[in-house]
Formats: C-alpha cells, structure tokens, sequence
C-alpha cells in the first residue's frame, strides 16, 4: 500500500554532487502577475505596464524578479525540502535576464554542502539551484540552505561539508538585461523623484505601511509557486500546530512594502544574503525598513545598482535588530541582502 507514493528526501538521501532534475515545468502567464498583484501590495511600474516596460527598453512588463524566484524555487521543493524544518538562507543569486508571461520555466539542483546537527534529528542540506526556460537557457542561479528532517536519527551520515559562499555578489557580475535603459525614465508614472545619487551608503528608510498576514492568502500564495513544503499547509507538520508561513512569501511582501521610498528600484539583480531570522505565522502584522548598503555604477550610464538591507519586522516587537550575542531579536522575520538597479 502506498508503494507508488514518495515521503520526500530525508537529510540521509542526500550527497555532495548529486544533481536534483526537478519536475513539472511551469508556464507563466498574465494570471500569475493578476494573483502577484491580488497578493502582494505591489507597484513597481516596470512590472505593471507595458508601455513602461517599453519605454526602458523591454520588449514588454516582465513579471516580477521574486514571483520568477518563486516559481523556480518552488519547484525544488519536492526533491529538496518537503520534510523541511526551515529555509535557513541564501546566498549568490543571479538573475540573469526578465521572464515574461508565455515563457516555462524548470529548475535543477546541486547539493553542494551537508551537515548533521548535534542532535542527530536533523541535517543542514545547501544546495545551489538554476531556473531555466523552455530552450534550456538559464534565467537565474541562487544557493540556499534548509534543515530538513532525517529518516532515522541513528542513521550514519558522511562527514560535514560546508561550501564557501561569497558574502555578495560582486558588482561587475550584476546582470543588466539587455536593452534596458532609464535614459527616457518617466518619474512622475513611476511615484518617486528619487535617483541613484538621491540615496547615500547607510542612510535607512523606513517604508511606513504595514501588512498584516492572513492564513488563506499564504496558503494560497505558496500554492501559486507549487511549493509542496508540509510545514505550510498542514497544521500537525509542527509541534505547535501552526502553519509556517513560507519565507518567500515574507521577502516578497517586505519588497511590495518597499515601493514607498524605492519606487525606482525597479529591478532585482541580485541576492547577495538572506535569512528567515523567526518564523512567521498567521496574524503577524509585517513592516519593513532597507538600509543603503552600497552604491555601484554600471556599464550603462544611466542605469545605477543600490545594494539594500530589506528587513521585515514583526509590529510591536521593537526597533532592534540583534541581541548582544548577535543573535537576531523576536521580532525580526527577514534580513535580506539584494541588489536592485536605479535611473541614475
């Protein structure tokens, strides 16, 4: 009974170098940018309009950088954390060019990194995962690491591999898609005034709006990305009974909030770091705040990079961010580390 029914990979099935060829590639279309939007208060003009997409030299709008992420990360679920504990983090993503609605996307995997935990209950699995389309070119790269649950606590595993990851993605490696300008950027149809030389290293803007998370709508985002992961759709999958709101869907409302006070940081190149600091769960009311990081130019003169510190933050929990031991406060939910270009 049950012979043809697969329980997921535990921590012990998992090897340095083994290839991950995920299934059910996915086509995108113009109903996933209408539930991105009925989901996330998202305004980005580049995502939004044709015509503005046309006019900074799209063919037409893309759809968003983080619902493309989502996709191809919700893909890898199956094979890479569907006995998941926690997505831990990210680091070295890429986004190598738009995706636009018509286009199908499937995701491969490497594992390139295990660790058991003292408890011997669960492991630490790193894995670096690229997004293609449906000609076989890649469309983005990221590494992430998950604690996933093993099989058997006694079962023996290889010793620990840790991979090296750069702390950032190095700002001549930023991807400008080809044929983007802002040299006709329109700022009056985009919401702000605010060029690349608007912003200085540190300054640190606090978006103002807040969102209060609603258990259908992360369930159903996190349908939308074919994300099959327990811990979000079944209330027995956790020792306290509550459904664990997928990061994703954590970094993707932090971004939405964002617009106000980087409305013209239109485009994700990059995701240098990131981590799920606590969980989040239903009831929660999230706001966010980005730090300036860095600045970098491009190779095209009016196109700027902004490096950004996206925090979200549990409301009422306070404005701190780490303990004195560094260890993140309560109340924080995301720290996320990102790239994103800028008319200059």
């Amino acid at each position: 009974m049950g012979g043809k029914t697969r329980a997921g990979n535990f921590f012990e099935d998992y090897r340095i170098g083994q290839i991950l060829d995920h299934a059910t590639p996915r086509t995108v279309s113009e109903g996933d940018r209408a539930l991105y939007g009925a989901i996330y208060p998202t305004r980005f003009a580049l995502y939004s309009s044709d015509p503005f997409a046309r006019s900074c030299g799209l063919r037409r709008s893309p759809i968003e950088d983080l619902a493309a992420f989502h996709v191809v990360f919700g893909k890898s679920v199956p094979d890479v954390s569907l006995n998941a504990v926690a997505n831990l983090g990210y680091a070295e993503g890429r986004f190598l060019r738009p995706v636009y609605p018509g286009e199908t996307l499937t995701s491969r995997s490497e594992v390139i990194g295990l660790r058991e935990n003292s408890s011997r209950k669960t492991g630490v699995v790193w894995v670096r995962t690229e997004g293609r389309d449906e000609h076989g070119a890649p469309v983005m790269r990221f590494a992430r690491w998950v604690m996933v649950r093993k099989r058997d606590p006694e079962a023996e595993v290889a010793a620990p591999v840790v991979p090296e990851l750069a702390a950032a993605v190095a700002p001549e490696d930023l991807v400008v898609p080809e044929g983007l300008t802002f040299a006709n950027y329109d700022f009056s149809l985009a919401g702000e005034p605010y060029r690349w030389g608007d912003y200085a290293v540190g300054e640190r803007i606090d978006h103002v709006d807040r969102v209060t998370v609603d258990e259908a709508e992360h369930m159903m985002a996190t349908r939308l990305w074919q994300n099959t992961s327990k811990v979000h759709f079944d209330a027995t999958a956790r020792p306290d009974g509550r459904r664990l709101v997928y990061g994703g869907h954590v970094i993707s409302l932090a971004r939405a909030l964002s617009f106000n006070g980087l409305a013209n940081a239109q485009m994700i190149v990059a995701i240098n770091a990131g981590a799920h600091a606590n969980p989040c769960f239903a009831g929660d009311t999230v706001s966010a705040w980005s730090e300036v990081l860095d600045k970098a130019e491009t190779a095209r003169p009016d196109i700027g990079a902004l490096r950004l510190r996206l925090v979200a933050i549990r409301a009422g929990g306070g404005d701190g961010l780490k303990d004195e031991d560094g260890k993140y406060l309560p109340h924080v939910l995301l720290d996320l580390d990102y790239w994103a270009l800028i008319p200059r």
